[in-house]
């Protein structure tokens, strides 16, 4: 590669004059602090708790909960990591545009690429997931689970065209759905263990965790193994730091929304595992069955199973609608820098990057096809595909902390009064973390390791695509 790769800032350069990304420009305002708040929320409440839960529960029992409480401390930490990048400066771009800024061009082209590889796939899981789930209304069972997928995905694919007050809204409702849903249950739970009222012939207490095997009924090590799956549960925590380059007020907004997530994370995933494993055994969980609807059918509530199932389903579609309001905005920043294709970086009248998002959804289409040839396993083939891309999302960002607060210990830049706490060595810490999840995706065996074999795939690919784009990247670089 050419050694004059081009770097977006240099390494002494005077505070106060931060770095300007062109893919920044043209953006509307139109994000409020209730979509922002409300986007934290959903980017924390997945299918990964909703449907997930039930077959990890299964898998690692009651210590289920300490996987979900580590894992949403790490999540923690790269959330913030990012608020304090965008609180230094505001980017539709995000982690691309500062990785643009301390790591040059090779390192936005690979914090890309990245990304587009976790939501693209994701996007596949999303669509594929909620075909399934329109399976369980009999109204729906007869049709196709392609056609169901298409037409999940042409609905989200339109609400994100239109303008980013669109995509806000629908996520803002979306929301609120799954909170509601959560609220309600963990009141219920609640009430039926505080009444030791019986759940199918099963008293509410300890003793269900107690009399079956404890904490670890099969040990340490399936907790360990199911992290890889829970990190998944997280992977749409960075989403509020891409929104943030289309919010009026993100100095104010942003930090109010990146602290609530810390307990939003304690009560929504740790309180609700806690509560499922006092409401039933950990052995009555399925992987086929939310546990929600678990409990909820055991206790006889009229209703419940169809319920929880509209609330999976509005997850499936709140990943997806988030999905393509995010890579859309990177892609942009990537192709007015030059890594990306130009078509990418176009915008609409309604200021939406439409060329990225229509490029996002053209994976979803292949996911259609997918679910033509092997509806059975296309959920499982592309989530493991996904956690590579989130666990290099969620690296780089760490990186582009680190290099941050490198930058400002050496005087080049300040850092904002919202800061990662304990920096450098929570960066550190936290790439430790992703590192050893990779190991544990391929200790685990499976899919799993199949996946971590395709690393040196993905790293050829990567390197191929850089060889293509450099020419442009640097003459465009140039022209600055």
């Amino acid at each position: 590669m050419p050694a004059a790769e081009p770097q977006s800032a240099p390494a002494g350069a005077t505070p106060g004059t931060p770095h300007i990304d062109a893919g920044d420009a043209g953006y509307s305002k139109d994000l409020k602090s209730r979509h922002i708040n409300m986007i934290a929320i959903g980017g924390a409440i997945g299918t990964g708790l909703f449907l997930g839960a039930g077959g990890r529960m299964a898998g690692a029992g009651p210590s289920l909960a300490i996987a979900y409480a580590v894992c949403g401390v790490f999540a923690f930490f790269v959330v913030r990591a990012l608020g304090e990048l965008v609180l230094y400066r505001p980017s539709s771009g995000a982690f691309v545009s500062y990785a643009r800024e301390f790591m040059g061009e090779k390192g936005a082209y690979t914090a890309g690429w990245l990304y587009f590889l976790n939501w693209s796939t994701t996007a596949v899981a999303d669509i594929t997931a909620a075909a399934t789930y329109a399976h369980f209304w009999a109204m729906f069972s007869d049709v196709p689970q392609w056609l169901c997928a298409l037409v999940a995905l042409a609905v989200v694919l339109t609400a994100n065209l239109i303008s980013v007050k669109y995509f806000g809204e629908m996520e803002f409702w979306f929301a609120i759905i799954k909170v509601v849903a959560l609220v309600a249950f963990m009141l219920v739970g609640i009430y039926l263990v505080v009444t030791q009222h019986d759940v199918d012939g099963s008293t509410p207490g300890f003793a269900n965790i107690t009399s079956h095997g404890g904490i670890f009924p099969m040990g340490m090590l399936p907790m360990l193994l199911v992290i890889q799956g829970v990190v998944f549960a997280y992977a749409s925590v960075e989403l509020c730091g891409v929104a943030a380059g289309e919010t009026e007020n993100p100095q104010k907004i942003l930090p109010k929304a990146i602290n609530s997530i810390m307990w939003r994370v304690g009560v929504f995933y740790v309180g609700s595992v806690v509560l499922l494993a006092l409401l039933l055994p950990y052995t009555e969980y399925s992987e086929g069955q939310s546990p929600f609807v678990t409990v909820l059918d055991k206790v006889g509530v009229p209703g419940a199973a169809g319920v929880m199932n509209l609330v999976v389903l509005t997850a499936a579609l709140s990943s997806l609608n988030s999905g393509l309001y995010s890579t859309g905005r990177i892609l942009r920043s990537m192709s007015l820098a030059g890594s990306a294709p130009k078509f990418v970086g176009v915008m609409n009248k309604g200021k939406v990057p439409y060329g990225g998002v229509l490029f996002t959804a053209f994976f979803g289409v292949l996911g259609v096809a997918l679910n033509g040839f092997v509806p059975d396993d296309a959920f499982e083939i592309v989530l493991n595909f996904a956690s590579i891309g989130i666990l290099g999302t969620w690296a780089m960002i760490m990186i582009c902390s680190l290099l941050f607060w490198r930058r400002a210990q050496e005087g080049a830049l300040e850092r904002p009064s919202y800061r990662l706490p304990w920096a450098p060595y929570t960066q550190i810490v936290t790439l430790v973390f992703l590192a050893s999840v990779a190991f544990l995706m391929w200790y685990g065996g499976g899919v799993g390791r199949t996946t971590i074999y395709c690393l040196p795939i993905i790293a050829a690919l990567l390197v191929g695509g850089w060889y293509v784009v450099r020419k442009r990247v640097v003459a465009l670089a140039s022209a600055k």
